[in-house]
């Protein structure tokens, strides 16, 4: 992607990468999402960026944490939408 993905493409992008169907990367899935997204980051940037990301240190990325360090590196804009009742 050479533009800012949207909220959907975000989603979109997570769930494929999330290989497990749990609702969480691994850093392996995080990765595929990284390179899905064109950001090339060195395995180390990729490894330091996750394990800042996870924190509830529970060994993987949430939706909300992914969104989270997207954000902290401009490649997310504002929170997460208000969940749709």
């Amino acid at each position: 992607m050479t533009t800012r993905p949207t909220e959907d493409d975000l989603l979109a992008v997570f769930t494929r990468a999330d290989l497990g169907g749990d609702e969480k990367l691994d850093l392996m899935e995080f990765t595929l999402v990284l390179e899905s997204l064109g950001l090339a980051w060195t395995r180390a940037e990729t490894q330091d960026r996750f394990e800042r990301a996870d924190t509830n240190r529970d060994g993987f990325i949430s939706y909300g944490e992914f969104r989270a360090v997207l954000e902290a590196n401009g490649w997310a804009e504002g929170p997460l939408p208000a969940p749709q009742s």
